[in-house]
């Protein structure tokens, strides 16, 4: 079987000279060479005995499907637009979860699609830190996360930071791994941890430690006023809870609350005078033991998408629901 997915032996052993983490960006210009560079990966996963998971489009995802027949049971199948809407819930809600849950010795292995086309600007940022920080979650572990990109349909720069967040790739048509001489995924975090655009006039709150209620209220009642309820309507009002707590704990005992509108979202946007200084932060799994330090990663785990800007002058947290 073609090998066209497969990383030399050598990085794949983690008594090797390489590191035993893998993550190559495979791109791809129509089906044929999207299942060329897919389906021999997961055969051959299979063929070892490693658990093998893929999370990638719909119609991606179903293209996968018939092409595995009914060997399609054997892995496991999710809908990346689905489970991977807001780019922060992917590490700990789909890559870490799944591998994770594996018995330790095999090494797991992953397809994970999370840029397409259609994924809009203001999403763009948290997919690209996300593939970054891929790099940084699973060091030193034996995991191999195929990232495929459309060659075609995706922007230029697009495909410029796909090499700048895989240490190697494999150039459309070509079927080779090769190292990217681009990589520098800790440069791409901090590139684009961006000042987010200013809110509109509205609402604003600024809140402490005995107004932190008020705070929860006040966002729920805007985020019915147009148009949430149910789960939806509860999951504001958790993010915001975590965030302006997190806010008097972490970052300085005050902040500042807004919320708003805009293309079918309502919008949570804190503010408060802390800075993050771990890119990881909201992203790795809760230790069933652990005791607090779950907010942000509640947050990522319930919005649609989540943005965050920290700096000298004090970090943001936005965060957006579907209406």
């Amino acid at each position: 079987m073609s090998a066209v997915a497969e990383p030399p032996q050598e990085m794949l052993e983690p008594g090797g000279p390489a590191e035993p983490f893998v993550h190559p960006a495979l791109f791809y210009r129509d089906d044929d060479e999207y299942l060329s560079g897919t389906v021999p990966f997961i055969y051959e996963g299979l063929a070892a005995g490693e658990p093998v998971a893929v999370a990638v489009p719909g119609e991606k995802l179903a293209l996968l499907r018939d092409a595995l027949g009914t060997d399609a049971g054997a892995v496991r199948l999710m809908d990346m637009r689905e489970a991977g809407r807001n780019p922060g819930r992917i590490i700990p809600g789909v890559l870490r979860a799944f591998a994770d849950a594996q018995p330790a010795g095999p090494r797991v292995r992953i397809i994970g699609e999370p840029i397409w086309a259609g994924r809009s600007a203001t999403e763009y940022p948290a997919c690209v830190q996300h593939e970054a920080l891929i790099n940084a979650a699973f060091q030193g572990r034996a995991v191999t996360i195929l990232c495929p990109y459309d060659a075609v349909r995706l922007d230029e720069h697009v495909l410029a930071d796909a090499h700048a967040t895989h240490p190697v790739v494999i150039p459309a048509g070509s079927g080779d791994l090769c190292d990217s001489a681009a990589y520098d995924w800790a440069g791409v975090v901090d590139r684009y941890n961006e000042p987010l655009p200013p809110p509109p006039a509205g609402l604003v709150l600024s809140f402490a430690s005995g107004s932190l209620s008020q705070a929860r209220h006040l966002a729920t009642g805007e985020g019915a006023r147009h148009g949430l309820t149910g789960v939806k309507l509860d999951d504001l009002a958790l993010a915001t809870a975590e965030l302006v707590t997190n806010s008097v704990v972490h970052g300085g005992g005050t902040g500042e609350l807004r919320v708003w509108t805009e293309d079918g979202y309502v919008v949570c946007d804190v503010r408060d005078g802390g800075r993050l200084t771990d890119p990881l932060a909201g992203r790795r799994p809760a230790a069933r033991d652990q005791r607090g330090g779950r907010g942000l990663l509640l947050v990522n785990l319930v919005a649609d998408l989540v943005r965050v800007h920290t700096g000298p002058d004090g970090t943001t947290v936005r965060c957006w629901f579907a209406v």
